[in-house]
């Protein structure tokens, strides 16, 4: 990327970082406080409601991304946030996805690795457990929630926001990609979809960098999610070797299999790396 490109283009430092919390603890909240109106005015707890969860989530994603728009990229840039959300050709997708898909697998086994009892991990874990439950049993609301609502807002934020902001200032795009990723492991707030989070925030990452579409990582995204939530709905587990009774060692060779050959073959065919205007 030249210098010149550099000026045109935000970029992502402890600012932006301000900005984006910044953004999230106002919208969500106005939110808050619209839900405490309600109890007193109305009687009525909100929270309750599954639409509730759908609104706080954009709040607060909403206010981020406006905070950074407003304070960070637009006084930098004397213009708007600007996303590429083009399409690609049919062979990416059949590149990006199994590769997206083995990189599940993997990232299923090591997760499985970490335990879930003694008295750190068991008593966090059940905790983590019954917040899980208590979000909503409305499947439409989850799957509009992680199939639509996350994957738009969180590539706009770890990806287009953090991960490109940081390329913008300089950082080596793979620094910039691990950034974003271990980011995006840390506000998940458990070791369990740490590990997940950060596997497939790097494979996220890399697709973006390298085919500049935001729609691609968004794309993958909504595929992890889609997939996590059917095997929850309808195995009551996010493990593929507990649905399928396969050992977990299968999952991994699998995994590796899958992840390693069509890493080779996307990154064969995206040799080169062209700028994003």
């Amino acid at each position: 990327m030249e210098k010149n490109d550099l000026k045109n283009n935000y970029i992502f430092n402890w600012q932006g970082t301000l900005a984006l919390i910044g953004g999230m603890i106002v919208g969500s909240s106005i939110v808050a406080i619209s839900n405490v109106i309600s109890i007193f005015a109305l009687k009525e707890n909100l929270q309750y409601q599954d639409f509730y969860l759908l609104i706080a989530n954009a709040a607060g994603f909403l206010g981020a991304i406006f905070a950074f728009d407003y304070f960070i990229a637009r006084p930098q840039t004397g213009r708007k946030l600007n996303f590429n959300f083009s399409p690609t050709n049919f062979v990416t997708y059949l590149l990006i996805f199994p590769m997206m898909f083995g990189m599940m697998l993997i990232g299923e086994f090591v997760t499985a690795q970490i335990p879930i009892s003694g008295p750190f991990f068991g008593e966090y874990y059940q905790y983590f457990s019954k917040m899980m439950e208590q979000m909503t049993s409305d499947k439409g609301t989850l799957i509009f929630l992680a199939v639509i609502m996350a994957p738009i807002f969180e590539e706009i934020v770890f990806r287009g926001i953090i991960q490109k902001g940081l390329i913008n200032k300089g950082v080596k795009p793979w620094k910039a990609i691990a950034i974003a990723a271990l980011v995006f492991g840390v506000v998940h707030g458990n070791p369990w979809q740490f590990v997940g989070a950060v596997l497939l925030g790097s494979v996220l990452g890399l697709v973006y960098y390298k085919t500049k579409s935001l729609l691609l990582s968004i794309l993958l995204h909504a595929f992890n999610n889609l997939v996590s939530s059917i095997l929850v709905f309808y195995g009551q587990t996010e493990s593929f070797a507990d649905t399928f009774k396969v050992s977990e060692w299968l999952i991994l060779g699998v995994g590796i299999a899958l992840f390693s050959v069509f890493y080779y073959l996307f990154m064969k065919k995206y040799r080169v790396h062209y700028s994003e205007n």
